[in-house]
């Protein structure tokens, strides 16, 4: 009997025959591969990447192939396949590095906290410890996050946002005294701008974003975030050329 996997890794794809490869080796040649299990969810690709799923055989520990409404509802199906003690997501486009493995086998040891470190976002280190105000006002990489399985037994993705759901999740964890985000001093994967996040801007998020940060950080913060889009907006106002 296999035992239980400790970390539930999923990978939603579309389409990524060009680099499903790359992401799924950069997994099952991890130091700590034994105690994970990947699950992955495919939009019914028609590019050739059912056909290099079915070649890592055993390798991945469940996927299925069928139209989605999403990358967000793609993970949400994701999640009811999980078996692991805590749930990282990866996109088809990224890789992970040896300091995932660091980070699972030395840090994971509170069930009430959300772990993130930092991944590598066009060769640079990204993002660092990200405060209370920088959590709202611009999120943390979803790539550099490890959550409690637990989560999930609470939440799902909203997929009214099509770019933003974690960060409307994350946003909502914030303010759930049941979890903590614990920072550290890694970079786990390389990430690739080429995703979801390469969509544009999710109007629908950016519409709620004001209510978001009150509901979820507080007054202080939301007077904060305010407070630079009036100055971001006086700054265009006097930079604006004039052409009379």
């Amino acid at each position: 009997m296999k035992k239980q996997p400790f970390v539930s890794i999923i990978c939603v794809t579309y389409n990524a025959a060009s680099c499903i490869s790359g992401c799924i080796d950069s997994i099952i040649e991890q130091r700590c591969a034994d105690d994970v299990e990947l699950i992955i969810i495919d939009g019914n690709s028609t590019d050739g990447t059912q056909e290099i799923l079915k070649r890592y055989g055993e390798r991945i520990a469940f996927w299925k192939s069928e139209p989605d409404e999403g990358i967000y509802d793609a993970m949400n199906k994701a999640l009811e396949y999980i078996h692991g003690q805590w749930v990282y997501f990866i996109g088809a486009d990224d890789r992970l590095l040896s300091d995932f493995s660091t980070f699972v086998e030395n840090e994971l040891k509170d069930q009430h906290k959300v772990y993130y470190a930092n991944v590598l976002w066009e060769g640079i280190k990204s993002r660092g410890f990200v405060s209370d105000y920088e959590q709202a006002k611009g999120g943390i990489f979803h790539q550099a996050i490890i959550y409690p399985a637990s989560v999930f037994k609470k939440y799902r993705y909203n997929t009214k946002y099509k770019v933003s759901a974690d960060y409307a999740l994350n946003m909502q964890l914030h303010r759930d005294k049941s979890y903590e985000f614990e920072y550290r001093e890694y970079i786990i994967a390389y990430f690739n701008n080429t995703g979801v996040s390469s969509y544009g801007e999710d109007e629908v998020f950016l519409r709620d974003k004001r209510k978001l940060i009150m509901e979820n950080f507080g007054i202080v913060v939301r007077f904060r975030y305010n407070f630079r889009i009036i100055k971001h907006k006086l700054r265009k106002k006097r930079i604006r050329p004039n052409n009379n």
